[in-house]
């Protein structure tokens, strides 16, 4: 198949199963919700945040061999791929045990993270399941990496979408029969654990020459390659973790648990929507990454600034509709005491503006393999983002952390990744891609601001003030995007590729 036929089966692929997937995670929030505490959802929140800082183990291995992957796929040079494997495997099964010892060692320490511990029994029964849940992936999935990095990331979506929704029904019928919830978080290994094993035999399959291993070596070029793109992806996690990873730890820390439980619920709205709008771009990544060893900078800036255009449509429009309808939404879903203040609310929308406008560079950044060249950005910006968060937090609490984040990825993320994807990628001068930013955001907030004040006019009953708010939050901002770039080159670039 061609990369863009390729592209959109991954994106179909993903997209159905992330639907099916979101519909069912509501259902099992709400469920959650009735039959289990606020300080649940808070532990939940918490303990998911240590273990991601726990996965610094993990170096960015996954991701520099990935990029390493793709030119021996391109040329099906099987002895480089079997090397590079063998290397994935034992990384990880490292990674792996490290992950369970370490997280072990924490247990003693869960007070230190929680500002007042809850009335809840066996949280360290409850820590050590995630801890092992989170382990355990890593000695099977490194083989899901070869499949995603082949073009085969519709594969990798239908198993890990049918096992997800699997998970989500079982879990529904054990919290509604039993409001356990070690039962709960049971279901949750075990289904994991199988998906990443019958992942790994459908690899097998498709890619039998794994199992006749016979003592492949990487060339000196490649072991150079990769060890200099794991340094520098190291310094990535820990920006990455320190940005998005700490956020309920910091809540907890110093304002509540509870207030770490309310965030979790706007996290997963959020969440939801990003990890739709990630796996549309992830099933792009691997074909950009064919592009850019096959084809000219020239065609390469073309699809990237298309790419880039689609992101900040889809960004542009999402963010504005999360802060009209976070809170109608939420007061339907959950009740008017899940609810936070509209000041917050708009820092959830910013945060995840900002962050969504930078998808598109990062999908070229990674396909490209420009890890190395902005490896101090992070470092810089984990410091930036931790002094600020804390410092505010202290004093305004929930809204004084999403600050901080906001000011860390405006003073480091915002201007540098794209002039490291423009100066090493594109070989290019960057001051379009700024105009068109600054462009572009002021005409997302302005249009944001219309919408908002068209939504104030929707009265009546809460379910019909939703779906009022709804309609005119789906049609306003979307009409106005069509009228100003439906001529543009990029729009119907992207009109053409959905067509096909």
């Amino acid at each position: 198949m061609s990369r863009i036929e390729n592209s959109i089966k991954n994106v179909k692929f993903s997209l159905g199963g992330q639907m099916i997937s979101l519909l069912l995670s509501f259902v099992s929030r709400t469920v959650f919700v009735r039959y289990l505490s606020a300080e649940y959802l808070g532990l939940n929140g918490l303990f998911t945040n240590v273990l991601s800082i726990l996965s610094l183990a993990e170096l960015g291995v996954g991701t520099a061999i990935i990029y390493s992957l793709y030119e021996p796929l391109a040329k099906n040079q099987e002895y480089r791929l079997k090397a590079l494997m063998r290397i994935f495997r034992n990384v990880y099964i490292t990674v792996g045990i490290w992950m369970f010892v370490a997280g072990l060692a924490l247990t003693p320490f869960l007070d230190f993270f929680i500002k007042d511990m809850p009335d809840i029994p066996n949280i360290n029964l409850i820590y050590i399941m995630f801890v092992a849940n989170s382990a355990t992936s890593y000695f099977f999935s490194y083989k899901r990496s070869l499949v995603i990095a082949d073009q085969k990331k519709y594969i990798d979506s239908f198993y890990h979408f049918v096992s997800l929704i699997l998970i989500h029904l079982i879990q529904i019928v054990v919290l509604v029969l039993t409001k356990n919830y070690i039962l709960f978080l049971t279901v949750r290994i075990v289904g994991s654990f199988a998906e990443n094993y019958l992942i790994t035999l459908k690899a097998n399959k498709l890619y039998p020459y794994l199992k006749k291993y016979n003592g492949e070596k990487l060339e000196a070029d490649d072991k150079k390659t990769i060890v200099k793109n794991i340094k520098a992806l190291f310094f990535h996690r820990i920006g990455t973790i320190a940005v998005t990873g700490t956020d309920n730890l910091l809540m907890s820390k110093f304002v509540s648990l509870i207030s770490v439980g309310l965030y979790s619920n706007y996290l997963m709205i959020t969440a939801s929507l990003t990890m739709v709008y990630k796996l549309i771009f992830q099933s792009l990544i691997a074909s950009v990454g064919n592009l850019g060893v096959s084809e000219d900078k020239k065609r390469l800036i073309s699809v990237f600034k298309s790419v880039d255009f689609f992101g900040f449509w889809i960004f542009g429009f999402s963010s504005i509709a999360l802060f009209i309808l976070f809170n109608p939404f939420i007061e339907l879903w959950l009740g008017e005491e899940y609810l936070f203040e509209m000041p917050i609310v708009f820092l959830i929308s910013l945060n995840f503006y900002l962050k969504g406008m930078r998808t598109g560079v990062l999908t070229f950044k990674d396909a490209l393999g420009l890890y190395y060249q902005d490896r101090y950005k992070p470092l810089i910006e984990a410091v930036i983002n931790l002094s600020a968060s804390i410092f505010l937090a202290i004093n305004f609490g929930v809204a004084g952390v999403l600050i901080g984040t906001t000011i860390s990825t405006l003073t480091t993320s915002f201007w540098v990744e794209p002039y490291v994807l423009y100066k090493y990628g594109f070989n290019d001068k960057i001051y379009h891609y700024f105009k068109t930013y600054v462009l572009r955001s002021a005409l997302a907030f302005g249009i944001g601001y219309v919408t908002y004040l068209a939504s104030r006019l929707a009265n009546g009953g809460s379910l019909m003030e939703f779906a009022l708010k709804a309609v005119i939050t789906a049609v306003i901002p979307n009409l106005f995007f069509l009228i100003i770039f439906r001529k543009k080159e990029e729009f119907k670039y992207i009109i053409k590729a959905l067509k096909r």
